[in-house]
């Protein structure tokens, strides 16, 4: 990967060109001057709601601050133009319907990558199995499965599109998404495409909106004839939606509220189940719970209830949750100055979910940080840094 600007390094450029000193800049996104310096020089991470608040400030866009690792030209790059294109012909699919075991098979073959966070992979075979799914829901005569398959692909579509820094894509996507569940009643597919729609809403920063999708979407859900794991997941799902935004809005009482609504949930599971791209139970429950631990200001929490997690990961839940798990272990470490065990914990993420970690926002910040702060000759982390783009 080509050396890319991290978040911090953006925000300084971007203030530059706007002729905005730090303390003007500062005092608009609500922070103070000391800390918007470390963050510049890369001392300080550039975490989710102060990256929306200067976003906000600069009237730029959060993806313009955390920046594209896949700027030039590259095989990524020409995949996602193909996926675009494919997204745009929603309703004109180039592909012939497939025979049912075979599209069958693709479909878990797609889960499975976006699970095991192979993004490259699943780019490749995204474009044709789109129009695949879309050509076989047109000739199924409003069959609720076959088009609750299409909303899945566009789910799995998303994941990619939203973890390489594509946010019109993104946005695009969902908007399919929502499109396909709402062809025909299928309750499922609507709680999926309104967990990616305020996933949007949370990728730039507009908590608020984003919690009210997450409402909106909980009220109509709760109302279908809905039962087991098809009630539990969606639902439990789209309350842990609802943790994030609120704890990056510093809402305590919203975040806990969730919490304790998902707990509920998650209690009726013997374990955590992974369905139409949402994986929901007691085990996925906890990494949120320690993720709005380091939003909410209280990394030490997260440090401490990190231990049994780390030691022994929840069944059920696959690389792409384990792998956040380690990076919001190393985000709390870093905040409680333990060096040696942020990297521990990068370390492991990149192990579990290497192509996620190079390019997870958080993951590149708290390892520009590590790399700033007196740790350039610890090998790990240069081929961390290498790995990641933050150095050439």
């Amino acid at each position: 990967m080509e050396s890319t600007p991290a978040a911090g390094e953006n925000i300084a450029v971007l203030r530059k060109a706007r002729g905005m000193g730090q303390a003007k800049l500062a005092r608009e996104a609500g922070i103070s001057l000391s800390y918007l310096s470390k963050i510049e020089v890369g001392t300080r991470p550039a975490t989710p709601p102060v990256v929306a608040a200067i976003a906000k400030a600069l009237h730029v866009t959060t993806a313009r601050i955390y920046g594209q690792p896949f700027m030039g030209p590259s095989e990524q790059a020409d995949l996602l133009n193909e996926l675009r294109s494919a997204v745009r012909r929603n309703t004109l699919p180039r592909e012939n319907q497939p025979a049912p075991d075979a599209l069958a098979a693709s479909l878990r073959k797609a889960a499975e990558l976006r699970a095991e966070t192979r993004y490259l992979e699943l780019l490749r075979v995204l474009p044709k199995l789109l129009g695949e799914v879309i050509a076989d829901a047109m000739a199924s005569d409003g069959d609720a499965t076959a088009w609750g398959q299409v909303a899945d692909v566009y789910g799995c579509a998303y994941a990619v599109a939203h973890r390489l820094g594509q946010p019109d894509l993104a946005d695009m996507i969902v908007s399919r998404q929502v499109w396909a569940a709402q062809q025909t009643w299928n309750p499922q597919a609507e709680a999926a495409a309104a967990w990616n729609e305020a996933g949007t809403y949370q990728s730039a920063g507009q908590y608020e909106d984003g919690l009210a999708i997450v409402e909106r979407a909980i009220v109509k859900f709760e109302q279908a004839p809905t039962e087991g794991l098809a009630k539990l997941v969606p639902l439990g799902s789209l309350h842990l939606r609802g943790v994030v935004l609120a704890s990056r809005n510093k809402d305590a009482r919203a975040t806990e509220d969730h919490l304790r609504r998902a707990r509920i949930l998650a209690d009726q599971m013997t374990r955590d189940v992974l369905q139409h791209n949402l994986t929901f139970g007691a085990g996925n429950t906890a990494l949120y719970e320690l993720a709005a631990h380091v939003e909410l200001g209280k990394p030490d929490k997260a440090a401490q209830m990190s231990a049994p997690l780390i030691t022994e990961a929840p069944a059920g839940l696959k690389p792409n949750r384990i792998g956040r798990l380690y990076i919001d272990v190393a985000r709390a470490r870093l905040a409680v100055k333990d060096l040696t065990g942020a990297e521990e914990a990068l370390k492991a993420a990149f192990a579990v979910a290497p192509q996620m970690t190079e390019i997870h926002p958080m993951s590149r910040e708290v390892l520009r940080v590590l790399f700033v702060l007196h740790q350039r000759t610890r090998p790990d982390l240069m081929w961390m840094a290498k790995r990641s783009g933050l150095v050439s």
